[in-house]
């Protein structure tokens, strides 16, 4: 396997092939469109026979989950994938471990909903990916991926900080990032980590320990209210941190704009278009676009936006993300919505459009 590889695949690919090279000691996953290729990139890779990396598909969405768990309580890099319903079958696992701290990836390639829905894209899934989606006080960082290049990237970044502050992490990706096609570098192999290694870095980890040694309890569950609550306040801090440390955004051609586009994942790449096209036209419009959507960039978003006339999230749902950014704002300028619903992904010229009614009037 070649150290440095510029090739042209799926941003569903590039997730296999990025979680072999960043070390990954499991995958356990469920087929499920639009994001099967990830189990099957891996049983075409074969990586149990080059870096013993294990690649288990699991029965159901619900066994996928509670491997993760046991691979993240050992102090292994593991990782699932899955698309929207498949991941709300899930939310009791990531809450527990959650609850538990423990670290673990999550990849979710979203298709539109509710329900079964559609096998086509959407941007839905972000209430369920940023405000917890499972029971209890909680939050998963949460990364938005808008090109193959960074599904590829954001797996080691994804299990950095999973592992940095024991809690899960998830890639929230779409159908048009899992499915489209584009030239990727590949991270560079790195090997897998010994068991000391683990040890080491994981002294929390129950992985085996000898007798005469106690074995670390790795459970959710407490009893004891009292008890309870401090764990939660605990838990409440390191998300204070993160929160302070760990948020990400990038933005284009805000510095002279009167307004601003506010979008994530694949709908930042449509918004990039139209702001090309809405500045030729005259109108001075930039992009701003979260890239970790939980801790949302709200400082950031508030500094952008000062001096401005207004913005407009552009999002592929009925509305989700733009509470944050209402939130973030609180009311300082006009914030609208433009969103397409039922597998629709809206054209430039349509944000275009939206702008010109809800702001430029």
């Amino acid at each position: 396997m070649a150290e440095r590889e510029v090739t042209l695949m799926k941003g569903n690919e590039a997730i296999a092939h990025a979680a072999i090279r960043c070390g990954a000691d499991g995958y356990f996953g469920y087929p499920i469109t639009p994001q099967s290729e990830i189990i099957e990139t891996f049983a075409l890779l074969k990586p149990w026979e080059t870096t013993g990396m294990v690649v288990l598909q699991a029965e159901s969405e619900t066994s996928s989950i509670n491997m993760i768990y046991g691979g993240a309580g050992a102090g292994k890099r593991v990782l699932t994938s899955s698309s929207s319903p498949g991941i709300a079958l899930m939310q009791e696992g990531i809450s527990y471990m959650a609850g538990a701290e423990l670290p673990g990836v999550f990849v979710n390639v979203q298709r539109g909903g509710p329900g079964l829905g559609t096998i086509q894209p959407s941007q839905s899934d972000y209430f369920q990916a940023t405000r917890g989606g499972g029971n209890g006080d909680y939050n998963v960082i949460v990364l938005a991926p808008n090109s193959v290049q960074e599904m590829a990237d954001f797996v080691d970044l994804a299990f950095e900080l999973a592992f940095k502050y024991r809690n899960p992490a998830m890639i929230l990706s779409d159908g048009v990032i899992g499915q489209m096609m584009e030239k990727v570098v590949l991270p560079p192999l790195k090997p897998r980590r010994t068991e000391e290694e683990i040890a080491k870095e994981c002294p929390w980890a129950s992985m085996g320990r000898k007798a005469e040694r106690e074995p670390n309890i790795i459970t959710s569950l407490e009893l004891k209210s009292e008890v309870m609550e401090k764990r939660n306040l605990h838990l409440q801090e390191k998300y204070k941190t993160i929160r302070e440390n760990e948020t990400r955004f990038e933005t284009s051609q805000c510095e002279d704009a009167d307004y601003i586009i506010v979008s994530f994942g694949s709908a930042s790449r449509i918004g990039e278009k139209a702001v090309e096209l809405a500045r030729e036209q005259g109108m001075k419009v930039g992009l701003f676009r979260p890239i970790t959507l939980w801790p949302f960039p709200s400082k950031e978003l508030v500094e952008i936006s000062k001096n401005k006339k207004g913005i407009l999230v552009s999002e592929i749902n009925a509305g989700q993300m733009v509470q944050d950014v209402r939130l973030a704002i609180d009311g300082t300028i006009q914030v609208e919505h433009f969103g397409r619903l039922g597998g629709i992904v809206p054209e430039p010229e349509e944000i275009v459009e939206a702008l010109k009614d809800k702001l430029i009037k």
